[in-house]
């Protein structure tokens, strides 16, 4: 919405109008620039008195108008984020506007105003889940999936019919001209043929297979290509792959992932979690270990003292997201395992350690300072 509009002077009415005079004239200026009036028909001008009428109509939105201007409704003045009105020209709905004026009759003779009326019809898009292993999201697959779909008949090619002739009512057009009277009089306006239903052309002989629709369900086989790094909730867009309608286009076909759980890996994000589990002597002195990583086993080295969850990173091991070549890291989580059951002998060497001087440890001789 633009700045600086004085919305009594678009509706042509002083500021202490009344909202019978306010309402008066909207109505004679909706019916001077509505499009469809051939003669002075203006869409802009038509758009620009519903959004003078859509505040002046309102008793609230008026009284911030009459105090602020067009600011308290365009951003322009702070007052959007300070507890602001939250109104803008795309919010006004200009059938509303008009029904709530002319009433549902007249509503009909404007033939309504939106701006979709006219477009092409398209079949309805169909979402389907589809499963995938770890290993699958992770470096990228391609699955061969069942679908049922409404298709083109392919008895009739998708017509509804055979022997093909121009339909006489619309002479090929796929619409009629009808005189219906109006706001603006007598008025010439479009409707679909009812003979052909708008496809300009009928059939000596109706289908049996589609029963004249040129649209029957089938269950196909579809392709995919599964990008590398997908996860779960991430959603593929097939255009045109969905389902038919005659005289349209196809709708999409959306495709969802749901990932399996790995036995020893876990995904967050682009990054790989490993829960490795070491004894108390590995952790102590050190050790190398063997790992897997999803680009297969590694070696690890882990540094003597290491403590309990301490977590390693293995840059660049972990995974891809569909739309950027950098990779996720790998982290490894170490958990050091305590011994329940004890041979003779290890209880032997768990004494003789238990009596050495362990508690020099730091961590252990501030906890003993601190109790004292």
């Amino acid at each position: 919405m633009s700045s600086k509009k004085d919305y009594y002077e678009v509706l042509g009415v002083s500021k202490d109008a009344s909202d019978e005079e306010i309402k008066r004239s909207f109505r004679k200026l909706a019916k001077m620039y509505h499009p469809d009036n051939k003669e002075t028909g203006d869409e802009a001008k038509f758009k620009e008195v519903g959004e003078a009428y859509a505040i002046l109509s309102d008793p609230n939105k008026r009284k911030q108008y009459d105090q602020f201007g067009s600011a308290a409704f365009d951003g322009t003045g702070g007052f959007q984020g300070n507890g602001g009105f939250g109104f803008d020209a795309s919010d006004i709905n200009l059938d509303d506007i008009l029904r709530s004026v002319f009433g549902d009759s007249g509503f009909s003779s404007f033939g309504g105003f939106s701006g979709q009326r006219r477009r092409q019809s398209k079949g309805s898009d169909v979402r389907v889940t589809v499963d995938l292993t770890f290993e699958e999201a992770a470096f990228g697959c391609e699955k061969t999936i069942e679908v049922n779909l409404k298709d083109s008949c392919p008895n009739c090619d998708g017509k509804g019919g055979f022997n093909e002739k121009t339909c006489q009512t619309c002479h090929g057009q796929g619409v009629v001209l009808e005189q219906v009277r109006s706001l603006f009089g007598l008025m010439q306006t479009q409707k679909v043929c009812p003979d052909c239903l708008g496809k300009g052309v009928t059939y000596a002989e109706t289908c049996s297979n589609c029963k004249g629709m040129g649209i029957v369900g089938n269950k196909k086989k579809i392709k995919i290509k599964v990008p590398e790094g997908v996860d779960s909730g991430h959603e593929l867009r097939l255009a045109g792959k969905g389902n038919s309608i005659q005289g349209g286009e196809n709708g999409d076909l959306y495709v969802d992932f749901n990932i399996k759980e790995h036995p020893l890996f876990e995904r967050q994000g682009n990054d790989i979690y490993l829960e490795l589990p070491i004894n108390v002597a590995q952790a102590t002195l050190g050790c190398e270990v063997e790992i897997p990583t999803i680009n297969g086993n590694v070696i690890l080295d882990i540094k003597p003292g290491t403590q309990n969850y301490t977590k390693l990173k293995l840059k660049g091991k972990g995974l891809k997201s569909p739309n950027s070549l950098i990779r996720g890291n790998m982290y490894v989580v170490v958990n050091i395992i305590i011994p329940t059951k004890l041979s003779l002998s290890q209880k032997k060497l768990f004494k003789e350690l238990l009596e050495s001087n362990l508690d020099n440890e730091e961590e252990i001789k501030d906890f003993k300072k601190k109790m004292k």
